[in-house]
């Protein structure tokens, strides 16, 4: 069917939208004789509504009828490019992704359609028809921010050229879909995560409950992390260090029980994995701080400036609407008594009993411990520091710091 344009003069379908304004003609009339659907309709008469004398159907182009010669070439490098990561067997890219080349070409002045790209790369053999997938109907299943924050991990090899995997840790609300927490890390530890979860109450304050999979880093389960043969401890009898922080602080944690169950982080990894690896391997990255970069320009797209496919709103600004209406369920983030400092809310815990020397053993140092009774059973506070290599170990007894002192970190085992 030919545009509206040149198929009808401006004064007919003024004419034609004056009789439905004065009820002569009823809108399915207007549609059948200009052979239009009922958004297109709706459009026109919000038009004619807000200036009849002027209403006009010229159609004005915004963008050049042609691509110059320097875009058609530079779509064509990109094209050519993106068809040697999908064809590289030793890179996790299976399929073209049009709107990252889009966003690529963006960043150098190439604004153009990512219809205009798959045409391109169609003629160019750079296209692969997408696979049907099942249908899923996504839907908001919370009221407001801060009511659930869905939690994960992905450890990868974010970069073809990087040495090692990384672990991405990511936090996203469930109700604005706003990425809240985003980082690499060497290795998935509990102190990882709890670094995660310090800087996201830090920023936004405590969340209503926290959503994680059944990892050991959160949840103790009987017969698999524990060799007892009688159910001496059950599932949950026991706390993990990440739990354990959860506990302190009142936050709720509530377990999925499959990868899918966690769909809305499960599908940020994905197009997160598709993208980041993608940039690494075109701009041959491969130190984490490099490829930590393309991760925060990635998450500002996301939050600043992408509308979600779900919600219809940019993260960030759903988000920010919600906060300022007193749509939240954030509070903000007070230490619990007898703590004074975040840093003995947010460390790894340990007990140990002070033997009859006035001492502890903890990875193979014996730590003195004055002040406290013999036989009594003592907190251990670790808090890591990977930026000069130690740790710092405070005691707490009777609801104060007993002894604090700092030792190497490679004392410490992995956790």
């Amino acid at each position: 069917m030919d545009q509206i344009h040149r198929r009808f003069t401006a004064e007919q379908i003024r004419v034609l939208l004056l009789g439905y304004c004065q009820g002569t003609l009823c809108r399915s009339e207007v549609e059948e004789m200009l052979h239009l659907g009922k958004t297109r309709f709706f459009a026109l008469l919000r038009e004619f509504r807000r200036a009849p004398d002027r209403f006009t159907i010229d159609y004005h182009r915004r963008t050049p009828a042609r691509l110059s010669p320097e875009a058609e070439e530079s779509i064509r490098a990109e094209l050519l490019r993106e068809k040697g990561l999908v064809e590289d067997p030793q890179l996790p890219i299976s399929d073209y992704n049009y709107s990252a080349l889009r966003d690529r070409l963006s960043q150098h002045g190439i604004t153009v359609s990512t219809t205009t790209i798959i045409t391109r790369a169609k003629a160019l053999g750079c296209y692969r028809p997408h696979r049907k997938s099942q249908v899923h109907d996504r839907q908001v299943l919370t009221a407001a921010i801060g009511a659930l924050v869905q939690h994960d991990a992905s450890v990868h090899l974010w970069s073809p050229y990087a040495a090692e995997k990384w672990t991405l840790i990511t936090s996203i609300d469930d109700y604005s879909r706003k990425l809240l927490f985003a980082d690499f890390f060497p290795h998935e530890t509990a102190w990882a995560h709890i670094q995660a979860a310090q800087t996201l109450m830090q920023t936004y304050g405590l969340p209503l409950r926290y959503y994680v999979d059944n990892l050991r880093v959160f949840r103790f389960v009987q017969k698999r992390d524990s060799f007892w043969r009688n159910h001496v401890l059950t599932t949950d009898d026991v706390d993990p260090q990440w739990r354990q922080v959860m506990r302190t602080l009142g936050v709720d944690v509530i377990y999925a029980l499959s990868p899918q169950a966690k769909g809305k982080v499960e599908r940020t990894f994905r197009w997160m994995q598709d993208r980041i690896v993608r940039q690494s391997a075109l701009d041959h990255l491969s130190t984490i701080d490099e490829v930590r970069a393309v991760l925060r320009y990635e998450v500002d797209r996301y939050n600043n400036h992408q509308v979600h496919a779900t919600t219809g709103q940019i993260p960030s600004l759903r988000f920010d609407q919600a906060r300022t209406s007193g749509c939240t369920l954030f509070r903000p983030l007070a230490l619990p008594r007898p703590y004074r400092e975040a840093k003995d809310v947010f460390c790894l815990h340990e007990t140990r009993v002070v033997n009859g020397y006035r001492r502890i053993s903890l990875f193979n140092h014996d730590i003195e411990v004055p002040n406290v009774p013999l036989r009594e059973e003592v907190d251990v506070h670790i808090i890591p520091n990977t930026d000069t290599d130690t740790m710092e170990i405070r005691i707490w007894w009777a609801g104060k710091v007993a002894h604090s002192a700092v030792y190497p970190l490679r004392a410490l085992p992995n956790s």
